[in-house]
């Protein structure tokens, strides 16, 4: 079995080792190692990637028979018997280290204050995320979040020491564990001195300052629990440059201190509502005036007025507007044509007390259009890319309304 060269020292980047197998996989070569640095994805932790004898190791797995597969790339050969040097990237095995022991830090830190079991982790591309047990209404899962966040913090400022123990089941049971191992053999157990104990086999800092800052981004509900996206270390300060930076550029547009961009937004917000409302009144006001015009134009066929109009320059959403005003009127159809660059867009209309069914009319329409459209009897819309039978269309439409 390869020595785990990583549980000895987490901060051990190179190392010499000799190969005793190599393997082939997906055209891939595999080689086994006497003891690597390389720690292999589990447990909710990527897998560490670096070099052998300067060949790049892509990938790192345990297999069913619990060997440690180093992945190399394509086109790389080794020969079981080589001895070679292997280095890890340090800043990725950093990176993961901050986040595997900041979740023990923030999961403990949770469980302390509120009971609330950690039943899933995973160390994403960009965020960390735990799954809880922590069943609280919104407003207070917020309350939560900072009293927690605040705990993890100051046992990270605290820069306590993390310890790691090898014990048996039996002398595990006496321990104050926070979730239980069901390990039969040997349990690997880390230890933040004054603060938790957790069974675990990853990749943990010496001490807990390495941590540098645990925030946590965002939460959601999922799975019936509680699940937290945070950050820790360097992914922290990227997050915090990130915020920076658009915080910095935002309050460059406002043309107001940071501080005040919140203020800023909000009124500006409160602005866009009032303005809003306004081009809505304006459009209510336009499509009365165009709808009253249009109204006059028209000549009465029998008890109808039916508006027959192809529009240019308006968009769709102008036109139903026009449209309903127009039918606020008694004894009219409104017959409606946008007509844009690659098709055209229809919208029919009927007053309250006129009988034709503008959903066939304006299926039959759609039909000859080659689209599609459908509504209500009093009301619907629809299209088409035929733009040359539209005139053939609209006066279907207006004969089969007076019918």
């Amino acid at each position: 079995m390869t020595r785990k060269l990583f549980w000895d020292d987490s901060h051990l980047s190179k190392f010499e080792a000799q190969i005793v197998e190599t393997l082939e996989i997906n055209a891939r070569q595999v080689v086994i190692l006497d003891q690597t640095a390389f720690y292999p994805e589990g447990g909710g932790q990527p897998c560490d990637v670096g070099v052998l004898n300067g060949l790049m190791v892509e990938d790192v797995q345990t297999d069913n028979e619990k060997r440690i597969l180093h992945f190399l790339a394509k086109g790389t050969a080794l020969s079981a018997g080589d001895t070679v040097t292997g280095e890890i990237n340090w800043q990725r095995r950093r990176e993961m280290m901050q986040q595997h022991t900041g979740q023990h830090i923030i999961s403990q830190a949770f469980f302390q204050l509120y009971g609330a079991e950690t039943r899933g982790f995973r160390i994403n591309d960009r965020l960390t995320e735990i799954d809880l047990t922590l069943e609280l209404q919104p407003e207070e899962i917020e309350q939560a979040i900072v009293r927690a966040e605040e705990l993890a913090n100051s046992i990270i400022f605290d820069n306590r020491e993390i310890r790691i123990h090898e014990v048996t089941p039996e002398e595990a049971a006496r321990l104050p564990l926070r979730k239980e191992s069901f390990i039969t053999d040997c349990i690997r157990v880390i230890e933040i001195d004054g603060f938790d104990w957790s069974p675990c086999g990853g990749t943990h800092a010496k001490r807990t300052g390495e941590v540098g800052l645990i925030v946590v981004r965002a939460w959601e509900r999922a799975k019936k629990m509680t699940r937290l996206h945070f950050v820790c270390g360097v992914r922290a300060l990227d997050d915090y440059r990130l915020a920076n930076k658009s915080a910095e550029a935002v309050a460059l547009k406002l043309t107001v201190g940071r501080e005040e961009i919140e203020s800023s937004v909000v009124r500006l917000l409160d602005d866009n509502k009032r303005l809003s409302r306004r081009v809505r009144e304006l459009s209510e006001l336009a499509a009365k005036v165009e709808a009253a015009e249009l109204l006059a134009a028209t000549a009465t066929v029998g008890d109808l007025r039916i508006v027959e109009k192809v529009f240019t320059d308006r968009d769709f959403d102008e036109a139903k507007l026009i449209a309903h005003r127009l039918v606020d009127e008694e004894n009219v159809v409104a017959l409606l044509a946008v007509r844009e660059a690659e098709m055209v867009r229809l919208v029919f209309a009927r007053s309250a007390n006129v009988t034709a069914d503008m959903n066939v009319l304006m299926k039959a329409a759609c039909e000859r259009l080659g689209g599609r459209g459908g509504g209500k009897p009093d009301f619907a819309q629809g299209g088409g890319t035929k733009i040359e039978e539209l005139d053939v269309v609209m006066k279907a439409a207006s004969a089969m309304a007076v019918v």
